[in-house]
């Protein structure tokens, strides 16, 4: 029997890229989108895999979603975390609905998403968490103190949670990508994305498949060795 896999902000960039390879490496996978229903709809069509909304930083949505996902595929046996957004702007211009929103959506899911499945994990004595933080998360990012702080807090969650679940099996570990070829990173001004890659070692973004590759590593069940780690997938940019 195939292992279940939900992966969050599932239907586009990192997490297509991580449901498409789950899906590739055996696991029956699903997506969780907040959104864009048409989008969904076309990754659904084009990959066979589920897609599934709800809000990650609406906790009662996250019990509930799991519950269909389970009710549909099955127990889920890894969670990948990757669901995020930005709000970006400096302290000063900052907003508390721009602090709170990025917060919300990126450590409070991490929070809203293991809580819903973690008592299954331990019940059958097997789980793979994976989190995805950032290099902003790691070294800062001007403009981005609520993005880095949540980040950042996704690293130490992802430690704690190690910690509590190793006896029963389960590992957690975090991954930090670099710039990725994504559509959050095609938002950025050209010429601060010119900017961005002269600083990468490797002279180039990172494309959402290297992500996936080192998410479906720590998910494995031969990585059971492996936990409270953060793996830095970022060309060289940073090296922490």
């Amino acid at each position: 029997m195939s292992r279940v896999a939900i992966v969050t902000g599932g239907t586009r960039g990192i997490g297509a890229a991580t449901a498409i390879a789950l899906r590739d490496a055996g696991y029956d996978s699903a997506a969780v989108y907040a959104r864009d229903d048409s989008k969904a709809e076309q990754f659904s069509t084009a990959t066979g895999i589920a897609a599934y909304k709800w809000d990650v930083s609406d906790f009662d949505a996250c019990q509930e979603g799991v519950a269909r996902v389970v009710a549909d595929l099955g127990p889920v046996d890894v969670l990948v975390n990757n669901a995020g957004i930005t709000r970006d702007g400096t302290m000063h211009r900052m907003t508390y609905e721009q602090w709170q929103q990025v917060i919300d959506t990126n450590i409070g899911s991490c929070f809203n998403m293991s809580r819903a499945v973690i008592e299954g994990m331990r019940e059958r004595r097997f789980g793979r968490i994976v989190n995805v933080g950032s290099i902003n998360g790691q070294a800062g990012q001007y403009g981005q103190v609520n993005y880095a702080a949540a980040k950042s807090g996704i690293h130490g969650f992802t430690k704690a949670l190690a910690q509590e679940g190793a006896a029963h099996g389960i590992t957690v570990n975090a991954i930090a990508p670099g710039y990725i070829d994504t559509e959050m990173v095609a938002a950025v001004p050209e010429n601060i994305l010119e900017k961005i890659i002269e600083r990468i070692p490797v002279g180039r973004l990172g494309r959402a498949e290297e992500i996936a590759r080192a998410i479906i590593f720590l998910a494995a069940d031969e990585a059971g060795f492996i936990t409270g780690s953060t793996l830095s997938v970022n060309g060289g940019q940073h090296m922490y």
